[in-house]
């Protein structure tokens, strides 16, 4: 047992000494390594159970999977909102009820968590778009005065939305519902958009949300990769083009591993070099990236103007992390992924949090400027 650990780990080192060299530039944040032990760091707990407000019935909230997880620093810890589904619906991707749960550690690597979701559908003016799907896939982000703002998912099961929400203690939150519902005019209320991470920087080795240009900033979107602008983080409006369609700045790339479409990931980060954006890209089924399965997601990373956001002047050719272990690579998604979507700065490291095939949470670190 102890060689085929050995052999497994020699080959992980060996694909993460590939990427680097494949994306070695100046502006990268990595390159991102697994830890030798601890992953995946949050798993499915079938035992515990949570009296649901709608359903007013015990419910085995996290029974099923936990993926897809946000990540902050407070209070000298790391903090972990992870998507957890139950065992409800039907046994198929997006037919279960998603609900976050909360998860602490010292060292970036061994959670402790609660037994208890701590944000939900629930009988409130949300409702309506978040019931029976759930709240799914969360960014989170501090303010400079110290409130945590969430960027999530909202499902229906019928259509889907970003919402926002925020918090001063990350256990109770005020829902504000969709980021675009007021923009435009209401030109956005019927949207159907998902994936938001909204801009930060580095202030005394801990993140917060960045200005620029006087304005709040939040990249969005799957399929393309889009923009967003905000003067309170809570009210967003799209940053349009000449046809008043939003401006689409990644898009997908043949041969690549973003050949099928780029993903929005954790929250980007605004560095001197320019803004570093982590992005999630799907495969192309035929004519993608041969070193990767069809469908699978990998993470790469962009870069964006620090004056000018909708400006890209750089992008990786390939991954800076793709499913290589066996949960990774399968799972309820059985194609394979290295979701990412949460990112902190801890202990003078890059904590990158990301799903594994839509099934476990995982986390790989990179070492700090």
């Amino acid at each position: 047992m102890k060689i085929k650990v050995s052999l497994t780990w020699a080959a992980v080192l060996l694909g993460a000494a590939a990427l680097q060299a494949q994306n070695a530039q100046p502006w990268v944040i990595g390159p991102f390594s697994r830890p030798a032990t601890g992953n995946p760091v949050v798993t499915p707990q079938p035992e515990s159970k949570f009296t649901d407000p709608i359903l007013k019935a015990p419910v085995q909230w996290e029974a099923l999977h936990t993926f897809n997880p946000a990540a902050i620093v407070r209070h000298g810890k790391v903090y972990v909102l992870y998507r957890a589904e139950d065992n409800s619906g039907t046994m198929q991707i997006g037919m279960h009820t998603s609900r976050l749960g909360l998860a602490e550690s010292s060292d970036g690597i061994h959670f402790k968590r609660l037994g208890e979701p701590v944000f939900y559908p629930d009988n409130d003016d949300q409702k309506a778009r978040e019931w029976p799907g759930g709240v799914e896939d969360p960014r989170i982000v501090e303010s400079e005065g110290g409130t945590y703002v969430l960027t999530y998912t909202q499902w229906n099961r019928t259509t889907y939305s970003v919402g926002i929400a925020t918090s001063s203690d990350l256990m109770h939150w005020t829902k504000h519902g969709p980021a675009f519902l007021a923009a435009a005019g209401g030109r956005y209320a019927n949207l159907m958009y998902k994936s938001a991470g909204i801009v930060t920087r580095l202030d005394k080795n801990h993140l917060v949300a960045a200005k620029i240009n006087g304005m709040y900033w939040m990249y969005w979107g799957e399929g393309s990769i889009r923009l967003a602008t905000s003067a309170d983080l809570i009210h967003w409006n799209p940053v349009e083009d000449m046809q008043r369609a939003p401006v689409e700045l990644l898009k997908p790339r043949p041969e690549h591993f973003d050949s099928t479409f780029p993903e929005t990931g954790p929250p980007p980060v605004l560095t001197s070099a320019g803004i570093v954006m982590i992005y999630n890209g799907k495969n192309a089924a035929s004519g993608g990236d041969p070193a990767l399965g069809p469908g699978a997601y990998a993470a790469g990373e962009a870069l964006f103007n620090a004056r000018n956001p909708a400006l890209l002047e750089g992008q990786t050719a390939g991954p800076v992390l793709k499913p290589e272990l066996p949960y990774e690579k399968t799972g309820q998604y059985a194609a394979g992924t290295t979701f990412a979507e949460g990112l902190v700065y801890f202990h003078k490291k890059w904590f990158l949090y990301y799903g594994c095939a839509d099934s476990l949470v995982a986390v790989a670190t990179a070492p700090g400027k």
